[in-house]
């Protein structure tokens, strides 16, 4: 039993002390085949993953899927990363590629805009308060409404909080477009959020 207690008692620690490092750390413990680094970057990362591959796809099933594939991916070439961005927009350019690939194996290249006035619809009735849950689900239907390039825009700089160089290099666009691509993106949302009754936020 003490040997047991021993051995728990160290592997505690080792998720700890994994835990306290850096990714590009991890992401070195995972070259060297070390399933706990790769545990503990899943846990802080898949969510994020998730979401981003989410808005591109709009499928659960299949972003749960891509998920997937993305940390098999890291897992397999941890060691091909050299550190010139963040591992978190290395993950994200990983989970980019996934994405655009699987929406082209399933021909859906173009957003289904049949869905999106659906969404709003349910969104932004007259008789909605603007409390911030409502707030939230206008918001949310005014992004789906946007272009695919626009909505991806938005969606790396202010949920994922990119700067305009990593949004670059996730994208493969230079600094100047991804500029432009945002101020239009930031343009047509605040003219959906004003039609949509929300002038508050349309600024």
């Amino acid at each position: 039993m003490p040997n047991v207690i021993a051995i728990n008692a160290q592997a505690s620690q080792s998720i700890i002390a994994a835990q306290a490092t850096s990714d590009d750390m991890l992401l070195e413990s995972i070259a060297d085949g070390n399933r706990t680094a790769m545990h503990i970057l899943y846990c802080r990362h898949n969510v994020r993953v998730y979401r981003f591959i989410l808005r591109i796809v709009r499928d659960a099933t299949t972003a749960e899927d891509l998920v997937s594939q993305v940390f098999l991916d890291v897992w397999r070439t941890a060691g091909q990363f050299q550190g010139r961005s963040q591992v978190s927009t290395w993950l994200l350019s990983i989970a980019r590629f996934k994405a655009l690939t699987a929406m082209r194996q399933r021909r859906f290249e173009d957003i289904d805009q049949e869905d999106v006035r659906q969404i709003a619809d349910g969104a932004d009735t007259p008789e909605t308060s603007l409390d911030r849950s409502d707030t939230s689900a206008i918001l949310r239907a005014c992004v789906q409404k946007l272009s695919p390039a626009h909505r991806e825009i938005i969606s790396l700089v202010y949920y994922h909080e990119k700067s305009v160089e990593e949004v670059g290099q996730i994208i493969g666009i230079p600094q100047s477009t991804v500029k432009t691509r945002m101020f239009y993106a930031r343009k047509q949302l605040a003219d959906l959020l004003k039609g949509a009754g929300v002038d508050r936020f349309a600024a």
